[in-house]
């Protein structure tokens, strides 16, 4: 009877053993630990307020930002009350070192909480070239950086919620580099194969980052079957809408009005930044119109909008009078309190001032998109905060975080242009 028993326990321990190592070999990522709020439950929810981050200080991306700096930034965003960071090429460190940086930050305070959206660069064949092939994807670089985003969403679960396959890969005007909707298509549908077999958290939502005609919001010969097929493939539509590039290139909403003469200064910038958003929102509604079209329940948030403080080309003073500290600063305020007012995540363009962008051209509107300058201070946009002591005791490059203009509204008023009449 003893050593039946024996047999017994003996067969029931070894199958438990063979059991586990099974359940191992087949538990999918989104069973091994706890991985906090799903991409779901964070989009669309203002308690999870998202923006654009690169935090690259130099004017070249062959000078990475070292972990350290990356937490002193990350450590001012979570007082800015982001939570959402969106990241968009896999290719060089810089991702792989946010999440190393979140990872660490949660280490050290159990209350620290951020996620990432992982973004893959999409290139189409011979991109960047003299001939570029637009209909056909550049396979190899594609799949790196594809395969380097699965990685990053596999060995940091509790971190990475989204992944954006592209980022302005479809619209037509990225002259350099942009693919046929079919291209987004087929790797849209190779991480959702990923999910399916378990490789991939089931939760993790993928999408593709792009302009708002690319999702079939204006112009009628962007949506094509394929779009069509994307739009059903990815789990939200992460779409772009930039009002001050159109206060150049269709600027019907930008300007004073005659009805307006008699207003003062701020007055009149006000109602002509509420038209900006009001344009903003006109894309939003056609791109919502179409995308439910195709698939009625789609979520569609912004991946992208923002407005530079700086342009001496066609955005600055002899151009369209869009940029400044104060009409960003209005800008920023509208579109978070209109946005969080309907449950639209915004990935806001951008976190800090990045010089690379326009490199030779230190007054180009592309490097003065963010909310803080490359030293550190915090713009218009979110003085209030530096009032109530939001970043008392962080710094960026060791300087504590003040003020543009030394806090003067008067001397950052002098600055501002009013529009042209919107009739001339």
């Amino acid at each position: 009877m003893v050593k039946n028993v024996s047999i017994v326990v003996f067969f029931c321990i070894a199958s438990l053993f063979i059991a586990c190592q099974s359940g191992d070999d087949n538990k999918s990522i989104s069973q091994t630990k706890d991985e906090g709020p799903t991409a779901k439950e964070i989009l669309g929810n203002k308690n999870y307020q998202a923006i654009a981050f690169g935090g690259y200080r130099m004017q070249t991306r062959e000078i990475q930002p070292t972990i350290a700096e990356l937490k002193e930034d990350l450590r001012i965003l979570n007082a800015l009350g982001i939570k959402v960071i969106r990241t968009y090429q896999t290719e060089l460190e810089h991702p792989r070192n946010v999440l190393k940086a979140i990872k660490a930050l949660k280490s050290e305070d159990s209350n620290f909480e951020m996620y990432m959206m992982v973004g893959a660069w999409i290139n189409c064949e011979n991109a960047w070239s003299s001939q570029p092939n637009h209909d056909k994807g550049d396979f190899e670089y594609n799949k790196a950086e594809i395969d380097r985003a699965v990685e990053m969403a596999k060995t940091y679960p509790d971190i990475v919620k989204i992944i954006s396959v592209g980022n302005e890969a479809m619209v037509r005007w990225a002259t350099s580099y942009y693919v046929h909707p079919k291209v987004i298509l087929h790797w849209v549908e190779y991480l959702q194969d990923l999910k399916g077999k378990g490789e991939l958290p089931k939760d993790l939502w993928i999408t593709s980052s792009d302009n708002f005609a690319s999702w079939g919001g204006g112009d009628s010969t962007y949506q094509v079957d394929a779009l069509k097929s994307l739009i059903k493939q990815v789990d939200y539509i992460s779409m772009h809408t930039y009002p001050m590039h159109d206060t150049h290139y269709n600027p019907s909403f930008w300007g004073t009005l005659d009805l307006e003469l008699n207003k003062s200064k701020e007055e009149k910038i006000l109602s002509v930044m509420h038209r900006a958003l009001d344009y903003a929102k006109k894309q939003y509604g056609s791109t919502k119109d179409f995308v439910n079209s195709v698939d009625p329940e789609k979520e569609i948030h912004i991946g992208e909008t923002g407005w530079a403080s700086v342009s001496n080309g066609l955005y600055g003073p002899s151009g369209s009078k869009a940029t400044d500290e104060y009409k960003s600063g209005l800008y920023y305020k509208l579109m978070r309190e209109w946005t969080n007012q309907n449950e639209i995540s915004c990935f806001y363009f951008e976190a800090f001032d990045e010089p690379w962008k326009d490199a030779n051209n230190k007054e180009g509107s592309e490097n003065h998109f963010g909310l803080f300058t490359v030293e550190g201070k915090a713009k218009y946009p979110i003085w209030d905060l530096v009032d109530t002591g939001a970043f008392k005791d962080l710094t960026r490059g060791n300087k504590p975080i003040v003020k543009t203009f030394n806090g003067s509204y008067p001397d950052l008023m002098n600055e501002v242009q009013l529009p042209s009449l919107l009739n001339k």
